[in-house]
């Protein structure tokens, strides 16, 4: 009994601290999103008002979507690169997974260690062969570009690569028996299997495609072309003063991505377990 007394008594413990933990970090987005609602004389009020007393949002955010620089064109772009690319890249890395772990063929190990060195190489090494090479192909200053550069993902092929070698491989030789090929023991068996894996991969794929800033910097020129990240810098340069408007375009930059971890967490949890078995 003293033994199960201790045990509840940490367990109280550790969820009040957690949960105060969690207050501490949501501080900054609670100031912000009450920041985005107020006029501008209130928001260095001291005490902080978290709650505004003189209501303004509807205007701020009117302004922040359909001013002089109307988010809604850049939103629109962030969400067809994001979504594109996620797409991508979550079929290309599951294919280069399965085949580096599933199908043997000669040098298979080999090539897959030189997939995996390729890693090690900086981005930023590669941005001036990428740039003389996409002005050549005609793809500079384009959404498919920019889709094109994050469409295929070492780390992704790596990490569900991890997840395809803890398939057992009874499942995939019984499947060739039936008289089934790798395209569709792929889809019918092997991916079925490791779905959590993939939706984790694609809800991070996502959350870095959205919050881009370099690419979208060095392979956009039109105005008209941007991307949220750009259109925030370029926002917080016109409206610098204005600290209601850039917290109204902060909450509206980040919605998005509360959106996609909400509606995602069970996958990434589901990932988590599955990591955890071993086939």
């Amino acid at each position: 009994m003293k033994t199960d007394r201790s045990i509840n008594v940490k367990k109280i413990i550790s969820t009040v601290i957690l949960f105060f933990c969690s207050i501490a970090f949501l501080l900054p987005f609670i100031w912000m999103l009450s920041t985005s609602l107020k006029i501008e004389a209130d928001v260095f009020k001291y005490p902080i008002e978290w709650i505004p007393s003189r209501w303004n949002g509807i205007s701020n955010y009117q302004e922040v979507w359909f001013g002089d620089q109307p988010f809604y064109i850049y939103y629109w772009n962030s969400i067809k690169v994001a979504m594109s690319t996620t797409i991508i890249s979550a079929t290309v890395s599951a294919l280069a997974a399965y085949g580096f772990s599933k199908v043997r063929f000669p040098a298979g190990a080999w090539l897959f260690l030189i997939v995996l060195a390729t890693y090690m190489v900086p981005p930023q090494a590669s941005l001036v062969p990428q740039f003389i090479l996409f002005r050549y192909m005609g793809i500079f200053d384009t959404h498919f570009g920019l889709i094109l550069l994050g469409s295929f993902s070492v780390l992704g092929t790596f990490m569900l690569r991890q997840f395809f070698l803890g398939i057992h491989n009874d499942f995939i030789d019984a499947a060739k028996i039936d008289g089934a090929g790798h395209w569709r023991i792929f889809w019918q068996i092997a991916l079925p299997i490791v779905r959590p894996a993939v939706a984790t991969y694609a809800i991070l794929r996502f959350i870095w495609t959205w919050n881009d800033y370099q690419n979208p910097l060095i392979f956009l020129r039109t105005d008209a072309l941007y991307t949220i990240q750009l259109a925030m810098q370029k926002f917080t340069t016109l409206n610098g003063s204005f600290h209601t408007l850039i917290m109204a375009a902060a909450v509206s930059a980040i919605l998005p991505l509360l959106i996609v971890f909400v509606l995602g967490q069970k996958h990434v949890i589901d990932g988590i377990a599955l990591g955890g078995v071993k086939g």
